[in-house]
């Protein structure tokens, strides 16, 4: 049984095979979607189906329906597919309807102000941070994040700010014990991280020391309105640009933002 059809049985009630079916089409709606939105660009229905090892004339079905949707577009021979235009309707409704995000509109612009570097606000899934907000570097030499994109936890300090707020035991439970690498600094073992972690609660902020993006470093604080914190705001800048005195001011610029975030987002 494929990992489709399992979770597609796991939600059908008792004797209804109509429900079973209609439970079974829905996960692999989200799943074929998923797949898509986590590898961009057009893809054959070969490579899609030995990726999601579904039945392939059952898959085809799906897809042109999905297509005939907007929920998926293809290529001009029809013959590879991608994510559609509907998907990005759904996730900026989600931007948009979210209460935290809009509340922290002008914190994030105050801090922008302040550090004159690209500010981010990013909420924790699964294993994962999920950019929900950015502002822009004013400067030349400055990173570049769209707002959608995702990255593991451990390697930001979005993420190691979040983590921070679980127990050690929460966060070696969530994570393996060996870690994805994702340039030559990320932090790859778990229990190194777990010690890390002890010191970003110890100082209120995490460090990304270009273990997300090389020549990068980001500063981080969770937002403790909820306990563990689910959302967190960051301040990157260029390793060539950053001097301790510029330092100084992003750490304190975001303890700010942090406060000002916890009072707008308290009854959140």
């Amino acid at each position: 049984m494929t990992t489709a059809e399992s979770a597609g049985s796991g939600g059908a009630e008792p004797g209804g095979s109509g429900t079973h079916a209609a439970v079974k089409s829905a996960v692999r709606t989200v799943l074929l979607l998923e797949h898509f939105a986590a590898r961009p660009g057009l893809h054959s229905l070969a490579d899609i189906q030995h990726d999601l090892t579904l039945p392939k004339s059952s898959l085809y079905m799906l897809l042109r329906t999905l297509v005939n949707l907007g929920w998926v577009e293809t290529d001009a021979t029809g013959t590879r597919y991608g994510i559609g235009v509907r998907a990005l309707l759904v996730g900026s409704s989600y931007i948009d309807g979210d209460e935290v995000v809009a509340a922290a509109r002008p914190t994030l612009d105050r801090l922008s102000d302040d550090t004159t570097e690209t500010i981010h606000l990013a909420r924790m899934d699964g294993t994962s941070v999920v950019y929900l907000a950015t502002r822009q570097s004013r400067h030349h030499l400055r990173p570049f994040t769209r707002v959608g994109r995702r990255l593991p936890v451990h390697s930001t300090a979005l993420g190691k700010a979040l983590l921070a707020t679980h127990t050690d035991d929460e966060v070696r439970r969530l994570l393996p014990r060996r870690l994805e690498a994702v340039t030559e600094h990320t932090i790859t073992d778990r229990d190194r991280l777990v010690d890390e972690l002890a010191l970003v609660r110890e100082q209120g902020y995490a460090v990304d020391r270009e273990e997300s993006t090389l020549g990068l470093r980001c500063f981080g604080v969770a937002v403790p309105y909820r306990t563990p914190a689910r959302d967190a705001v960051s301040c990157s800048v260029p390793v060539a640009r950053l001097t301790d005195g510029h330092e100084q001011l992003i750490k304190a610029a975001l303890f700010e933002a942090r406060d000002r975030l916890s009072v707008v987002t308290r009854r959140m």
